[in-house]
Parts: structure tokens; sequence; C-alpha cells
């Protein structure tokens, strides 16, 4: 049987889109920043386009070397179309519109590359994937057939789109959707490369260059770990490195990424080498930095949260693909080239597995770049099947015949399938098993959701009940359990493909609406306390500086358009305060006396409005939304409290350094 026709291909990409564009970009634009650091991307952004400084980020008043800069250009992009106010209120639209648009990118990258490569099913045992040669002859008793050819690249596009990460951070305007996007672009055209030498050879290493402009040298360090991998395994290394071509290769994407890192060097010098290589890449890597100290197994359970409810399927096509390890990999037999994206793809996961295992900082985001392989594996894992007619029925399917180089799968020859594995039995059934104990939390949340205690959402647990989101979203996984369950019948991946509609659905109609309350009670107030500041002026008094102590919040800073000064809720926080009036010089900012500037402008929460510290200052409350109050605060009084902390042990901080500050 032939591959899918042009056709065919255009039809499951134009469906991949849509489907896509239903996950990412349906309601975008209709919720706030989502603290705290989507506001700092966001501010950066605006204000490229705003000043016309494409060169360094910057927000709050400093320049901002945490990423390189690509992501900011492509937000700065859209916030410098007109007419922001109209259709981009919120600023979600500017700064969140990269990463969606990189989320439906790696999922046509995924069908598409299964569409001009349809392969065998995952082997069932180590026999069959160390004998190539056995497979070219006889057949692959895993080989799809024509269904499986146009279902499975739909499957591993829903499989990375529906993944809990990715829902997630492919609506928050940061870097990392879009780091992962084009790292997935760069390995899947070297592996389209090392599949057919007729694909430009120069592509991924392009993609490459722009991973390394949009989070730095570890794209570099990532790629060539997996390709190290897969090539030892294919024993191979010399010809997958022919085909790729890595010197120029690696010229072209120096070329595309160093020009930004020596014109930012050029002109910030040392601070911009120790924050950004010396911290936020090798100290990140050798050392805990802003708390986030993880076991050495943390991403052992991130693994298996990130490919839910398919996380059986996801273990056995990692056993499955990585087998042949079992004996000594040295006496392994190559895969076909045009068929070895399944070991590609574990390779290309275990090596992310493994990079930040070493890692001493350890984010849920880090694993994002290992997601579109895991979407890979689970897609071919479940491809080949029990409801299909050969497999139940004894009859014959169809198999790609192994040898081929071309870029469309080669020949195609008709053999007889082997019984289903009980281990592919059981994987399945634990799938649907878990998408029904996830069916059974959400209809179960009157037990669970009033114990949420969170006192920046205090009605929630009663809004999420009464807006009955959660029932509708147990109805859906259950439906998606049950259709799962029937389509077992039918052919395998389809009844991969029959539980993932309805969690497509569960996106637009419960997910997304109790993002929408999550926003309004978490972001609604900063964003009304913001408009309120940007209404408060005294006249001929010039403007006021404004703090924000306590909860911080930068949102507050790209919502009201003004410089605030961000203090803790620790006692060192108001002298900080104090002195950071009279003294801080910052890019907007101009140190005053309390005579030049007699008040100031304080966002503070209860509890830190409640520290024994700020009473008794006698503040004009302005305003109050949610938990926060507005004060206009009298500096002179500041200053006494300020002078009495100090003598009490209390001495400023503000002046060590902190590259996390904002």
């Amino acid at each position: 049987m032939p591959p899918p026709s042009r056709r065919q291909r255009l039809l499951v990409l134009l469906f991949t889109l849509a489907l896509g564009a239903l996950l990412f970009l349906w309601q975008l634009g209709s919720t706030g920043l989502v603290d705290e650091t989507p506001p700092l991307f966001a501010a950066a952004a605006r204000a490229m386009a705003e000043t016309g400084d494409w060169l360094i980020p910057r927000v709050n008043g400093l320049p901002r070397y945490d990423k390189p800069p690509l992501v900011y250009w492509l937000m700065g992009l859209v916030y410098a179309l007109p007419g922001q106010a109209e259709w981009n209120p919120l600023g979600t639209w500017a700064a969140a519109l990269p990463a969606a648009l990189a989320s439906i990118g790696v999922m046509l990258a995924l069908a598409d590359t299964l569409l001009l490569w349809p392969q065998p099913g995952l082997a069932r045992n180590a026999d069959l994937a160390s004998k190539p040669q056995r497979l070219a002859e006889q057949g692959s008793p895993t080989a799809p057939g024509a269904c499986s050819w146009l279902i499975t690249p739909l499957t591993a596009a829903l499989s990375f789109a529906l993944g809990p990460l990715v829902l997630l951070w492919g609506r928050v305007p940061v870097s990392d959707a879009l780091f992962s996007a084009l790292l997935a672009g760069a390995l899947l055209l070297c592996w389209r490369r090392y599949a057919d030498r007729r694909q430009a050879w120069w592509m991924p290493w392009a993609l490459l260059g722009l991973a390394m402009l949009t989070k730095g040298p570890v794209a570099l360090v990532l790629l060539a770990l997996t390709l190290l991998l897969f090539g030892w395994l294919q024993h191979d290394l010399a010809g997958l490195l022919r085909r790729l071509r890595p010197l120029p290769g690696l010229l072209l994407s120096l070329l595309v990424a160093l020009p930004w890192y020596g014109l930012a060097l050029l002109r910030e010098g040392r601070p911009f080498w120790d924050s950004f290589f010396g911290y936020h890449n090798l100290q990140r890597f050798t050392s805990v930095v802003n708390h986030h100290l993880q076991p050495w197994w943390y991403f052992l359970p991130v693994l298996l949260i990130a490919a839910l409810p398919a996380t059986p399927l996801l273990l056995l096509a990692l056993v499955r693909a990585l087998a042949p390890l079992r004996l000594a990999p040295w006496t392994l037999q190559p895969l076909p080239a045009a068929t070895s994206l399944a070991r590609f793809a574990a390779c290309w996961l275990l090596m992310v597995l493994a990079f930040f295992t070493l890692a001493a900082t350890k984010l849920p985001s880090y694993w994002l770049p290992a997601t579109p392989a895991a979407a890979l594996l689970v897609a071919l894992v479940i491809q080949a099947g029990p409801a299909d007619p050969a497999v139940e029925g004894g009859g014959t399917g169809t198999a790609i015949e192994a040898g081929t180089e071309g870029g469309v799968g080669g020949r195609v020859g008709v053999v007889a399938r082997a019984p289903l594995a009980w281990p592919d039995r059981w994987a399945w059934r634990l799938t649907l098993l878990l998408t029904l104990v996830l069916a059974v939390v959400f209809l179960l949340a009157p037990l669970w959701v009033p114990l949420i205690a969170d006192p920046e959402l205090p009605t929630l647990p009663a809004e999420l009940l009464a807006g009955g989101r959660l029932l509708l979203a147990g109805l859906l996984w259950a439906l998606a359990a049950l259709l799962g369950w029937l389509a077992a019948l039918r052919r395998a991946p389809l009844r991969l493909l029959a539980l993932q509609l309805p969690l497509v659905l569960f996106v637009p109609t419960a997910l997304l609406p109790s993002w929408s309350l999550g926003d309004r009670l978490r972001g609604l107030p900063v964003r009304q306390l913001a408009a309120h500041i940007q209404a408060t002026e005294r006249p001929g008094a010039g403007c006021e500086p404004l703090a924000m102590v306590g909860i911080l919040k930068p949102s507050l800073h790209y919502y009201s358009r003004r410089l605030v000064i961000y203090e803790g809720i620790e006692p060192e926080g108001l002298v900080n305060l104090a002195e950071r009036l009279r003294r801080e010089r910052r890019l907007g900012q101009r140190p005053s006396p309390p005579a030049a500037t007699p008040t100031v402008l304080v966002v503070i929460d209860r509890t830190t409005a409640a520290s024994p510290f700020w009473q008794g200052l006698e503040p004009l409350e302005l305003s109050r939304a949610g938990l926060y109050r507005l004060w206009r605060l009298d500096r002179r009084r500041l200053e006494t409290r300020a002078a009495e902390l100090r003598a009490a042990g209390h001495g400023p901080t503000w002046e060590q350094p902190r590259p996390e500050r904002y």
C-alpha cells in the first residue's frame, strides 16, 4: 500500500493546525499575565518596542540578562503593532503568542515527520529490535497499515499538545516553549537528514542557532548529546556526522547566535558576562540557585506526570526502544535509517533526562524539551494493536521494508502479524484506568476543593464548584476512557485518538474557564490597583515614587507602566525602602530626599500591613482590591521608623548582589 498522498498529508496537517489553534490560541488574550516571571518578559519586550533599543532587554529600570533576546524580539514585534489598547488590553496576546505558535509548530513538525516517514511500530521484544535484517526479509510484525499512516501523526501531535506541561507553558509568555520548539525542530531535521540525504543539511543548524539565541548554549549541548548517543547505538556515528556536516553546520549556528552575544558583551561588559554565563548558565547547572533545590530523582516523577494519561504507554515505549541495551550495546544491529525514529526519540528523551538530572537547579519546565520525544514514543508504541484485523483475525497486515533510503518510507510488503503481547494489553488497560481515575478525581471535586486554602483566592473553592467546570471536566475524562475502551475494538491508533479527542474539548470547556477564574481572583486586584495608580497624580507634586512590599507582583510594574521598588515582608524591607528612595539610581528613577518628594505610594498586602513595624505610620489609604491596599505614605514617618529598625539591628540589605532582582 502506498504512503499517504499529498492531499491526505495536507488534510492531516490542516486538522492538526485546527486542533493546535483550539488548544493554544483560543481565548489567549482573555486573561492577564501570570505573576511572577511572565510580566518580566512582557515588560522587557514592550520596552524594546517602545524605546527602539532591541539589544538588551530591560525591566523596571534594570537590564535583564537571564535569557538571550529572541523571545523578547518576537514579543516586541507584536507589541509594535498599533491599536494595542483595543485588541491586546491585557498584554497577553503579544506576550504569549510566540509560545502558542511554537507549540503549534511542534505539533505540525511531529505530524509531518510521521507522514513523510511512516514508522514500524515499536518492536515487541528485544529479539525483534536487535534483528533488523530478519525484519527486512520477513516484514515487521508491528508495521503500520494505511489507517495508521494517517492516524499516528495526529496521535503524536495530540500526545505532545495534551501533556500537562505543554498545555501550561504553551500559553505562558516565557522562553521555555519557544526554546523547546526550536530544539525539537533542530533534532527532527537532523533525523530527517539522516533518513534522507536529499533533505537540506543546513536547516537543523539554523534552528539550533535560533535555539541558542533563545536560551543559550544548553541547546548545543542537548543536541550534541542526543546525536552522539544515537550514532553510537546505530553503529553509524561517522555516517550520521557525514550527513549532518557538523563543522559547517556549527559555524552556521554560531553565525546566527554569536553577533548578539558579542554586541551585548561589548556594550554591557563584565556584568553581562557574570550574570548570563556565570549565574544563569554555569551556576544554575553546578549549584542550586533561587531555592530550586530538588532530589536527584526529581525528573522521574515529572516524566510520569508530564505524559498523563498515557504514562504506561510511554514507559512501555521506552522499554521497547531501549530493550537491546539489556544486551551489550556494541552488539546491536543498526536500524534502517528511515525507520529509526523511535530509537532517535528514546535517545533524545534520555539525554534531556540525564543532563537536567545532573544539573543542581531543577525546575519542571526543564522537562519541556523532552515532551516531543515522549509524544513520538507514545504514538509509535500504540501504532500496532489488538484491534487490527490482521492481529485479531490472523490475517495479513502491512510492513515497511527495512533498508529503504528515500524520504517517504519505502516499499511496503504484506506479512502476517503476530498476536498482541501482554505488555501492550496491560499498558493500554492502565492508560484507561488512569484516565478513569482522573475522571473520578474531577467528579469528586466537592470533597476536596473546599480544602483549598489560599489567602489570595478566598472564594476560589465556592466559585469552582458553582461554575460546574470540574463536573464537566470529570464527564469529559470519563467519556475519553469510554471511547478509548470502545475504540480498542478497532485499529490500534484509533483507540488513542478516541481517548484524546474528548480531552481536546476539555481544554476550552473546563480548563480555560478555570484559568480565567484564577486570573480574576488573583490577577485582577493588581490590575485594578495599577489602573488607580495611573489615575493618581497629585497636582504640582510630580510623579510620586511607587513601591510594593510583602507579596511581590511584577505585573504591577507592567500594568501601571511605572517603576516599582520591590521589597519583602521582613523588617529589612522597610529599611531598604527608605534608603532606596534616597540613594538608589536606576533608569527611570532618581534618588531624592523627603523634602523633594514628601510622599510615596505603597502597595501592601493585608498580612504585611499587619506586621508591627508597619503599624502606626498613619498612611492614607487610597484604594483596596483583594488582599492589597494602596497607601500614600509620609516619607518622614518612614525615615523615622527605618531609623528605629536600624537601631534594633535590622540593617539595609539592598546593596547586596541579587542576580534575580527586578
